[in-house]
């Protein structure tokens, strides 16, 4: 089978999908991206594509497939478990000169659905002459090369040169920065780094490359947020392209907003790449779930920089003792004992669970399980240390 690999420009134009069932189900959401006119015919769809259809983003008639279906398509896919319709709508297509998928024998089809990807602007479309997996094996392969680095596509540097990449890292474990964010780290020329930050990454970096140690240690040395701000817009308006690279996601305690008006204030263009937050992932690798069905219906997060009663303090403690949820503490480790006993006096019980993570989702992870009453105390007895997570509520009871 020999194909001749195309692009379709279907914006506005109306594509008949007969068939609405999971196969058809994995295509529409890419058709519908095109901004075709999606209309499906089928006697039954799955609950997803009922979905879109009740979002407006596709158009449905729950019947048979007839002859006449096609008119006015531009593209048509055969999507049923039925080979005789699926026969059927091929024939009508080739009458009718439009091309048409058939996805259970893709060789009878005059059309075959590339495996595709997007890419930074590209799209990536492999045909295996019907074999499917073979197609999606290549395009997943094709698209980590391209995501890695290890294949080029030869952009302009100059793109990215003279502006800020502010990156959130994730949790600690290096698998768990996101593609976009390993994808502008390996394009970098200034890397300013936190401690917190998955630093395994920056051995993947060029020798060239300047690495800048933002670090804030904890009741230690520190570099000053005006200095790591300063960092940042004088090597991008020396025409670098600077990745900040922090821990979690960079607007969750990470003071990641002021650096993003510096580089406002500065004329510098800066792009936000949201990481995955330790304050869900954490409790998450210690089987925790911050919210469950019928337990709990929120979970708030509280940073654990300034003890209760501090005029610093913007939090309501008592408040805070009254919820029946999650409360989630990070940065606590040095005041849990202020915090317990905050929550206590507030009017939390002192049999509520709780937990201490230390280095979640990393090699060294430890986690010690207590109740509101008896974790301060256990916190000290296993010398736990920062970075660690406290979680206070009744999921933090679940094993």
């Amino acid at each position: 089978m020999s194909s001749y690999l195309v692009g379709l420009d279907l914006a506005g134009r109306r594509v008949v999908v007969v068939g609405g069932g999971s196969v058809a189900q994995r295509r529409l959401g890419l058709l519908v991206s095109t901004g075709a006119k999606v209309h499906v015919i089928s006697r039954d769809v799955t609950p997803a594509v009922e979905g879109m259809v009740k979002l407006g983003q596709i158009t449905a008639d729950l019947r048979e497939y007839r002859d006449g279906d096609l008119d006015g398509a531009w593209y048509a896919m055969a999507c049923t478990d039925e080979p005789d319709t699926n026969a059927a709508v091929v024939a009508e297509a080739e009458r009718r000169q439009v091309f048409c998928v058939r996805a259970d024998v893709a060789k009878l089809g005059t059309a075959v659905t590339p495996a595709t990807a997007e890419y930074e602007g590209l799209t990536l479309g492999v045909l295996a002459s019907g074999e499917h997996r073979r197609s999606a094996s290549v395009r997943n392969a094709l698209l980590e090369a391209l995501q890695s680095g290890v294949v080029s596509d030869e952009r302009d540097p100059a793109i990215l040169a003279g502006t800020v990449a502010l990156v959130g890292g994730g949790p600690g474990d290096p698998d768990l920065i996101t593609v976009r964010g390993r994808r502008l780290l390996s394009r970098a020329d200034v890397v300013v780094v936190d401690r917190l930050a998955p630093t395994e990454l920056l051995g993947e970096l060029a020798p060239s490359v300047e690495v800048i140690d933002a670090t804030k240690l904890p009741y230690g040395r520190y570099m000053a947020q005006e200095a790591i701000n300063a960092a940042i817009v004088d090597r991008a308006k020396a025409g670098k392209f600077v990745v900040r690279l922090k821990g979690g996601d960079p607007f969750v305690f990470g003071r990641g907003y002021e650096e993003v008006e510096a580089c406002v204030e500065a004329g510098v263009s800066v792009t936000v790449v949201p990481g995955i937050s330790s304050s869900i992932s954490v409790p998450a690798a210690a089987g925790i779930p911050v919210t469950h069905r019928g337990v709990t219906h929120e979970f708030v997060v509280v940073s654990g920089h300034v003890a209760p009663g501090h005029p610093d303090s913007l939090t309501d403690w008592d408040a805070l003792a009254r919820l029946r949820g999650t409360i989630v503490i990070l940065m606590g480790v040095e005041r849990i004992e202020q915090f317990a006993d905050a929550l206590l006096a507030g009017g939390r019980s002192a049999d509520t669970p709780a937990a201490i993570i230390q280095e979640g989702t990393m090699r060294g992870q430890r986690v010690v399980r207590a109740d509101l009453g008896t974790i301060a105390a256990r916190t000290r007895a296993e010398n736990i240390s920062p970075p660690a997570i406290i979680v206070i509520g009744s999921v933090a009871g679940f094993a």
